[in-house]
């Protein structure tokens, strides 16, 4: 019997899979490589929520949340939400990257947020319309040269 998609922590035993999940060639450009976000989780322990994206026993994708962090550096808006999602060549279209928005959403929730918040390449390339039609609105802001999206959670 299929399993549903599901989220995986990152483990000795899976950790060679998630560095050498790869998004299609034409958009490294557009997300680090996961052995830079399992770095900065690994500097970042309590903010940082790296998961490997499984269907079945296969690895498809992989995300990293963060949860309260101090998004101005002012103490005044701490925010939740999504650092980096990768979906691997040759698995997107199939709904691996709604999962993983709903997933990061369901735990922001568990931990008491409202709003989940997440960046993305502006270009003609980027990923702009997905998160649109998850419902995300750009903000006005950008963090690293990328667009912040907010996500209002029921």
């Amino acid at each position: 019997m299929p399993v549903s998609p599901h989220l995986q922590d990152i483990t000795p035993d899976n950790f060679e899979t998630a560095v050498n999940l790869r998004v299609r060639p034409d958009q490294e450009h557009l997300v680090e490589p996961v052995v830079k976000s399992l770095a900065e989780a690994y500097v970042h322990p309590g903010i940082a929520w790296p998961r490997l994206i499984c269907d079945d026993d296969e690895a498809v994708g992989f995300l990293i949340a963060f949860f309260h962090i101090d998004w101005t550096g002012k103490g005044t808006d701490c925010r939740s939400g999504l650092w980096r999602l990768n979906i691997a060549d040759g698995k997107q279209g199939r709904g691996y990257g709604r999962f993983a928005v709903e997933s990061v959403a369901a735990e922001i929730r568990r931990r008491g947020g409202t709003r989940l918040t997440t960046t993305w390449h502006p270009g003609p390339d980027g990923p702009t319309g997905f998160y649109l039609a998850l419902g995300f609105r750009p903000t006005g802001e950008t963090s690293g040269g990328q667009m912040v999206g907010m996500l209002e959670l029921d």
